[in-house]
């Protein structure tokens, strides 16, 4: 009787040590929650995603998903430098890009195969005058000007020229004009290269 007397009256000590020394246990290290709920991704977005979402641009965009060279917008082997028109800047033009120098329209001997193979050929000149091709991953160099630079057209230059005016203190890109004046009226960075939004386009050869 004695020894069940003692075992209740020290039981509840025990337990009570034993919780105490429970609470007092350092938790473990917990792991970063936000670095698991957030997946990794690029800092930069590709050229295709610039120009998905540069509603200003979406006419030349349209004309560039239909050539070969729109699936390396989203690829990272490729460096490009592209010269976008504006939409107002393309539906200015007195033909276009689809037309070439000369309108295509249907008339006697010409078929409609011939018209679209002819339409395709100058969508193509025309994008690929407005691509500018490097080799290594750097912006093209627009402080020394005038320089020219070669494009994805075969035989296609593009010369940028000094703008006489320009604030010595303002970005490269808003010191110097295309052929014909055409200005850059801004610039975004891509993971895959640069994209400058003129106010003008360039004319392939």
């Amino acid at each position: 009787m004695r020894l069940s007397h003692l075992l209740a009256f020290i039981l509840p000590f025990a337990v009570s040590a034993s919780f105490q020394e429970q609470i007092i246990i350092p938790p473990m290290p917990q792991t970063n929650e936000e670095s698991l709920a957030s997946p990794f991704t690029s800092s930069e977005p590709t050229l295709a995603d610039l120009l998905t979402i540069e509603s200003s641009a979406s006419i030349y965009y349209s004309y560039a998903r239909e050539t070969e060279w729109s699936y390396r917008f989203a690829s990272e082997s490729v460096w490009f430098t592209m010269l976008v028109p504006t939409n107002k800047a393309v539906m200015a033009l007195a033909q276009k890009p689809h037309q070439g120098p000369e309108s295509v329209e249907p008339h006697i001997g010409v078929s409609e195969q011939e018209l679209d193979e002819s339409s395709k050929r100058n969508v193509e000149r025309w994008v690929s005058a407005h691509i500018i091709p490097k080799s290594v991953k750097a912006r093209i160099s627009l402080s020394d000007t005038p320089v020219s630079y070669e494009t994805l057209q075969d035989g296609k230059l593009v010369t940028f020229n000094p703008v006489p005016d320009a604030k010595p203190d303002s970005p490269e890109w808003m010191r110097v004009t295309l052929e014909d004046g055409v200005r850059i009226i801004g610039m975004k960075e891509a993971q895959n290269g640069v994209l400058y939004l003129i106010d003008g386009t360039v004319v392939p050869n």
